[in-house]
């Protein structure tokens, strides 16, 4: 099976109507080559009109064999199915053979999250008298007290700030906008970062709206965001396995804590469906029962 000639309008495809991130884009190719791998390796000499279900349960038999993990399988799953579904809408194929293929069902596995106290202790670990030390801490709050993704906060630009009505524009997956609340001790942080520290910076042309910069005048990475979570994380003895999505799982977590409307965290995580938010009210019933049980005289 040769996928090369369709590889060009599959990637403006994805880059295109889909709007989808490099990364993202990569991932996807990368899914590919392993169904051209299975096919080369089981000598399938058939033209993608050929390819029916049968082969790509084989597919999937195979890679279980590799004991690939259930996630894995099923984002090559998923990108295997974009592909098919592209080749059905250009007419390069007649119909979809992936339309009945089963992906490994998934355990919904409750994301790690901080507690205020350790929040708390990350951000006072941050030496402000250092050049990053303001734009840390301002990390560090915008990423807890705004619930965006690492790729949304190394995006996110002065003119997407707000500080009059303390909201952001943010652009999410898809690239679709949302406008989310910044609350005070997290603009405050930005502004002293824009004004006292960040305007000192010799900044690189075409970056000159992104706020986060690092000390070359460079937009900042989202390496570079991973891996200030991970130092401080050890610098504050937090042995948990967290990441700058920690933050975001932490905010929505808190908010649903509180009282807050599932509806309303759902739009300021910028979820597209309400069942991906609904993995929060899981975390508040452990929260409620850690509550009754530490409380209640009978438990």
């Amino acid at each position: 099976m040769n996928v090369q000639p369709y590889l060009k309008g599959f990637t403006a495809y994805l880059k295109l109507e889909r709007s989808l991130a490099q990364h993202s884009v990569a991932a996807y190719l990368a899914d590919l080559a392993k169904l051209m791998e299975f096919f080369a390796a089981s000598d399938h000499q058939a033209s993608l009109n050929d390819i029916s279900l049968s082969d790509l349960r084989d597919f999937v038999s195979w890679l279980n064999k590799l004991e690939m993990e259930a996630n894995t399988q099923a984002r090559i799953i998923s990108g295997i199915k974009a592909f098919f579904s592209y080749l059905v809408q250009e007419n390069i194929i007649t119909s979809n053979p992936t339309e009945l293929l089963a992906a490994p069902k998934l355990s919904r596995k409750l994301p790690d999250t901080l507690n205020i106290h350790e929040i708390n202790k990350m951000i006072d670990a941050i030496d402000a008298s250092k050049p990053e030390g303001m734009r840390n801490k301002a990390i560090i709050e915008t990423l807890y007290g705004c619930g965006l993704r690492v790729s949304e906060l190394v995006e996110l630009k002065i003119s997407n700030v707000n500080a009059e009505t303390e909201f952001i524009k943010v652009i999410g997956k898809g690239n679709k906008e949302r406008i989310v609340p910044i609350g005070r001790v997290a603009l405050k942080l930005l502004e002293i970062y824009i004004h006292q520290v960040r305007s000192h910076l010799q900044i690189k042309k075409g970056h000159e709206d992104y706020i986060f910069l690092n000390r070359l005048g460079s937009r900042l990475s989202r390496i570079s965001v991973f891996k200030l979570i991970k130092t401080l994380a050890a610098q504050t003895g937090i042995h948990k396995n967290i990441s700058p999505h920690t933050l975001r799982h932490s905010f929505a977590t808190h908010l649903i804590e509180g009282g807050a409307d599932l509806r309303a965290v759902q739009d300021m995580l910028g979820h597209a469906s309400i069942t991906t938010t609904e993995i929060y009210t899981h975390l508040d019933r452990d929260y409620l029962k850690s509550v009754i049980t530490h409380y209640h005289p009978r438990s």
